[in-house]
């Protein structure tokens, strides 16, 4: 008989939740999400009732805190190598989207008063270490 669940990660959207529990599953881990389809329904109130919640059974929390740990946090190419940031060097470097240029602002405002979700939005690389903002393709 299996003990009582415990949550050991929280997602903003539920795709990111769901690709953890996958690489759980793969490892023999049973996990469960809560919330996703709450969240799925109406993603602006993720943060709200705390985003999609990761949970295992009490016995498994070790195993699968390592295997979360092992999961690369920061972006990679295409070949699965770390990304280096231009200015320091680092790999600790995420993908953000922006809204710095009046372009993206004017769309953002525009979408989210026609619709839900923004259609027009900019990506970009920031490293966490020197906080350079860039993009791969110069």
């Amino acid at each position: 008989m299996k003990s009582e669940l415990k949550v050991i990660a929280q997602f903003t959207y539920s795709t990111e939740a769901q690709i953890i529990k996958g690489r759980l599953e793969a490892d023999g881990i049973e996990a469960f999400l809560q919330d996703e389809y709450t969240i799925d329904t109406d993603p602006l109130i993720s943060n709200a009732i705390g985003g999609v919640k990761l949970a295992v059974w009490t016995e498994d929390v070790l195993r699968a805190k390592t295997i979360l740990e092992s999961v690369a946090e920061y972006s990679v190419d295409d070949e699965g190598k770390a990304l280096h940031c231009p200015q320091c060097n680092s790999t600790q470097v995420k993908y953000y989207t922006t809204v710095n240029s009046f372009k993206a602002f004017a769309s953002f405002l525009v979408t989210l008063l026609v619709s839900v979700l923004p259609i027009y939005t900019k990506y970009e690389y920031r490293c966490e270490n020197c906080k350079n903002q860039f993009n791969l393709n110069g």
